[in-house]
């Protein structure tokens, strides 16, 4: 139970068991003091309660609460939900929520912060992204070479600087790499980009990352795609240049071979994918502010068409 602001964060939910959920799961688990859920309901809840995860060849029994069963607030709320699971969710994670508990959204796009804080209170949510995480999904089985790093803000809403430093502390004594930003909003956009590259790029060329490391035209479709986001931010005050492709470079570079972006995991596994919020995000503000997208809209009718004509 939360008995001040000030408390260090012990008892962590985590509201989505993908890629990014289990692997963040098992790094929490590997610390001390944490106790952590998974929090789900229907076929989810079910398969969760079945057994143990098994991330990079280590079993763990991870805990699984029904929103319905839930008795007291977290201290940390993760959500690393897809975007089209998140509205039918959030009235769980609000059941999560106590005065003191941090949100912290590692789900892809640009709105999940809002969407959530507009339930569950905006002053609870620090805005964030994942980048560099390489975590795959086999059934029940994960695997991740780079725990990448969160990079986490107040955001426009401010969340306040103590959940700042307590959300800093646990993530130090996790060992997950992370920083904090002065301009969340604008490492925000950074993720959107690198993520309107790469994450389409791989799904239409069903390519993983090693492609896009050693193939120079992958590279460049990639970076098409990312420069109409550079576009669109200027239009938005948004501080985005040439130089933000180049600055991905390193952490392209770090990433397995092997690995593969969630859009191609999604498109190989027959999932709905996330291209509403990457490219259906580019075209629609194009189409907002007078900005030519042309890449994005021929990628968004390709995705489209693979998902709805079984192309996967």
């Amino acid at each position: 139970m939360q008995k001040s602001q000030d408390v260090n964060v012990r008892d962590v939910a985590i509201v989505g068991a993908g890629a990014m959920g289990a692997a963040y799961a098992a790094m929490l688990m590997d610390a001390e003091g944490f106790e952590v859920a998974f929090v789900a309901r229907g076929d989810r809840y079910r398969r969760l309660e079945r057994g143990d995860l098994t991330v990079n060849g280590r079993s763990y029994t991870i805990r699984t609460v029904h929103p319905d069963r839930i008795t007291a607030p977290a201290d940390l709320v993760l959500v690393a939900l897809k975007h089209h699971h998140l509205t039918d969710a959030v009235g769980d994670i609000n059941a999560l929520v106590g005065e003191n508990t941090i949100i912290l959204s590692v789900m892809n796009g640009l709105e999940s912060e809002e969407i959530i804080g507009a339930v569950c209170g905006i002053d609870k949510v620090i805005y964030a992204i994942a980048v560099g995480i390489d975590a795959v999904r086999a059934d029940d089985h994960f695997h991740y070479s780079t725990p990448g790093k969160i990079i986490f803000g107040e955001g426009p809403h401010g969340a306040g600087r103590h959940r700042l430093d307590r959300l800093e502390e646990a993530l130090n004594r996790a060992s997950i790499p992370n920083a904090v930003s002065s301009d969340i909003v604008r490492v925000m956009w950074w993720k959107f980009m690198v993520n309107v590259g790469i994450n389409q790029a791989s799904a239409v060329l069903r390519a993983p990352y090693g492609v896009f490391q050693s193939d120079p035209n992958a590279r460049k479709l990639m970076r098409l795609l990312m420069a109409e986001v550079i576009s669109l931010a200027a239009k938005l005050k948004i501080d985005l240049t040439d130089q933000d492709m180049d600055d991905f470079n390193p952490t392209l570079a770090s990433l397995s071979p092997a690995g593969k972006t969630s859009m191609l995991q999604d498109i190989e596994a027959g999932r709905k994918t996330e291209v509403e919020i990457f490219a259906g995000k580019v075209v629609a503000l194009g189409e907002a502010y007078n900005v030519p997208t042309p890449v994005n809209q021929t990628v968004l009718c390709v995705i489209k068409v693979i998902e709805n004509s079984g192309l996967m």
